[in-house]
């Protein structure tokens, strides 16, 4: 899975150039992740307007966004019901901007945490929902 998926390349032309250019580097970490633990269905589509990964059976789905709104941002989004965004700021404090229970914000300026974006895409590629005990 290399070929970008037509519905992304016209959502990353609609973006500026610098934030086309970090979501198709985060592409590529999420892609790598899934092979690296043996995931070969990586489904690639726009859910809610956004760019997003997820395996065909099994975990959830990571989006990405750029906003106007936070033009120096690129937004990673989890499930709201997941506790992805709660782990991630427990083992990458630093790494994000985080709004939790959701969004996870990078700076474009600034370099790719590649060990912690991996990580999320590892995590939620193989998450499993925790359902309490009653």
């Amino acid at each position: 899975m290399t070929d970008l998926h037509p519905d992304l390349v016209h959502k990353f032309q609609t973006w500026p150039a610098d934030a086309a250019q970090y979501a198709s580097e985060i592409r590529a970490l999420f892609i790598q992740t899934a092979q690296d633990i043996d995931i070969r269905n990586l489904e690639e589509s726009l859910k809610w307007g956004e760019p997003a990964w997820r395996p065909k059976k099994g975990g959830t789905t990571l989006r990405a966004a750029w906003s106007a709104k936070t033009p120096n941002e690129m937004g990673l989004f989890v499930d709201c019901k997941s506790d992805l965004c709660a782990r991630m700021q427990s083992d990458f404090p630093n790494d994000f901007r985080f709004v939790a229970p959701r969004a996870m914000y990078l700076q474009l300026a600034q370099p790719i945490p590649t060990r912690a974006v991996m990580y999320l895409a590892q995590i939620a590629f193989r998450y499993k929902r925790v359902i309490p005990a009653c």
